[in-house]
């Protein structure tokens, strides 16, 4: 386990929690997941983490799951991706299970359960006007993850959240604000010092009564996300054991279009 993957810093009540796999787009790994997953678990019962700002390093924010690890499995992918997506979901129960604020701040693509779900799983969003969001799972021949079949419809309707996980359309970043899945959109110059901005202002919030309030936004969430998310690593499993899911991210590293046959 390589601990530098995801690095985390607190600084005057913020925690930098930053995604740092600059050269594979921040694709996530199991081992990726672990890191992350105890690197927000540091953050839980800190007194001096007022807000939590998640970054990723490099030209995106995070591009999903790490395809050529997934496709180097082969036939053992099915139980590498039960373990990946239990880390996964520790994480994003993590993040909305945590008393602090959680702003995701994206810039280039947030794709997939790794970076789509992180941004559905963050309490707000501010992204750069180049940013780019996309569902991705089923273009793989997967089921979406990271809860987001249950906080993405909570987000932006059930139609709506159809068509995103059903057709994977890239979304802009002001299509994304219009859905409400981002808060904020800033030039991209302007990302780093408008996301400090906006944390350093929750930071400086009544840390009790924000705690309250965000535990309340997401009780209801909360609730159908526990429900779901061991009907989600069982799919997520199921359908990686599957040449559709083999076929899938074959394509991706292929740069082609996939060829899916329902086996």
């Amino acid at each position: 386990m390589t601990d530098d993957m995801v690095l985390l810093s607190v600084e005057q009540g913020i925690a930098h929690l930053t995604l740092n796999r600059p050269d594979a787009s921040n694709g996530m790994s199991a081992e990726f997941l672990q890191v992350l997953c105890a690197r927000i678990m540091e953050c839980h019962g800190r007194p001096d983490v007022r807000v939590m700002l998640i970054r990723g390093n490099g030209k995106n924010f995070c591009a999903g799951g790490d395809v050529h690890t997934f496709a180097s499995k082969g036939e053992r992918m099915p139980d590498y991706l039960r373990v990946a997506t239990a880390w996964l979901q520790n994480a994003v129960t993590g993040l909305m299970r945590l008393e602090a604020p959680v702003i995701s701040s994206v810039q280039g693509f947030a794709a997939g359960g790794g970076g789509f779900g992180l941004v559905c799983a963050s309490d707000l969003v501010i992204a750069a006007d180049n940013a780019k969001f996309l569902a991705g799972a089923t273009r793989v021949g997967m089921a979406p993850d990271a809860g987001v079949s249950v906080t993405l419809p909570r987000l932006v309707g059930l139609r709506r959240a159809a068509d995103i996980i059903l057709n994977n359309p890239i979304l802009t970043a002001a299509e994304a604000r219009d859905l409400g899945i981002v808060n904020r959109v800033v030039p991209a110059a302007d990302l780093e010092g408008a996301s400090l901005a906006w944390a350093r202002e929750l930071a400086e919030g009544p840390p009790k009564a924000m705690a309250a309030a965000k535990r309340m936004l997401w009780a209801g969430v909360g609730l159908g996300v526990d429900a779901c998310l061991s009907e989600e690593a069982r799919t997520v499993s199921e359908l990686s054991g599957m040449a559709d899911a083999r076929e899938g991210l074959a394509a991706v590293i292929e740069r082609r279009k996939p060829v899916f046959t329902g086996r």
